[in-house]
């Protein structure tokens, strides 16, 4: 890996999770990680707090490999999730006015020539200055952009507003994953597979889907891939959605598919190998405590 090749460039929200402890979380960041991981160029775009929050998202994203030079630090506060078992995974967020709201620019020429592979989505896509940093962004793309809503119901106050910002991003997204909650939250009562099939009639050349234990689905013009979710002992979900995204952005980084173009090159049996990375990485993730992601060696043969 040089820094001659194109990045992948997760770009939104770092902010804690309290699992009960706090541990630096956010989907953007945890794709960024997750990318790194597995070997990737990665970097991460984002407000980072100075606090003492931002000072450990900082290190934990440093410690990994993350390019960290599109970032911007300030004095406002880290976001906090408060992550509970109650059994059901709930969320409850303490998010006003903080550093992950604010990020004001993104020169993606700054990680020398692209095209670069984009991905945002969960906060960043709607909150504060950032959501307009980034749709500007997706709106004048030249890779790859990749989109995960990744939704929090309690934390969307407008959803007219939240609808603004998804479809400005629709426009300029190749890849968009969506868990089977997520699809019918957007598009309620309708099924995962007609959502896809909206999305892959416009701009988006791969949907993929998400059914918890029941694995994934990456859908494409060429018809469906599937693979089912390994049976693990499950300690804790959060990060899964986003290893997923960090797992298949990372394989078409090895692939050197870095733009729309490029993915149509990309054939049935990839995306077969594709998903069977996925949910085997996956299902480490939600085997530990964390978003704590896998690395290549932890795959092994799964990623040979």
């Amino acid at each position: 890996m040089t820094d001659h090749q194109p990045a992948i460039v997760s770009a939104g929200e770092a902010l804690v999770d309290f699992v009960p402890d706090p541990v630096p979380g956010g989907g953007p960041m945890n794709v960024a990680i997750a990318a790194a991981r597995l070997g990737a160029r990665s970097a991460f775009a984002g407000g980072i707090s100075t606090d003492e929050h931002g000072v450990t998202i900082w290190d934990h994203l440093l410690a990994n490999g993350v390019d960290l030079s599109l970032c911007e630090r300030t004095d406002a506060p880290t976001a906090r999730a408060i992550v509970e078992h109650v059994p059901e995974l709930r969320f409850r967020f303490e998010g006003g006015n903080t550093a992950d709201t604010l990020l004001s620019d993104l020169p993606l020429d700054t990680l020398g020539a692209g095209p670069h592979i984009l991905h945002g989505g969960t906060l960043g896509m709607f909150r504060g200055p950032t959501a307009e940093t980034l749709a500007r962004a997706v709106e004048n793309h030249d890779g790859i952009v990749s989109l995960d809503p990744n939704i929090r119901p309690q934390i969307i106050d407008d959803r007219a507003e939240w609808d603004h910002f998804h479809q400005r991003w629709l426009t300029g997204t190749h890849i968009y994953k969506g868990s089977d909650e997520d699809l019918d939250w957007i598009w309620p009562g309708r099924t995962p597979e007609s959502c896809a099939e909206e999305l892959l009639a416009g701009d988006v050349r791969v949907a993929m889907i998400t059914r918890g234990g029941e694995g994934l689905s990456i859908l494409t013009a060429h018809g469906a891939s599937t693979a089912v979710a390994p049976e693990v002992e499950v300690v804790d979900t959060v990060g899964a959605g986003d290893t997923i995204v960090g797992t298949v952005l990372a394989s078409l980084w090895e692939w050197q598919i870095y733009t729309a173009d490029a993915l149509a090159t990309v054939t049935s049996d990839h995306w077969q190998t594709i998903a069977r990375r996925a949910v085997g990485a996956a299902a480490v993730t939600v085997s530990r405590a964390g978003a704590d992601v896998p690395t290549r060696d932890d795959l092994g043969d799964l990623w040979g």
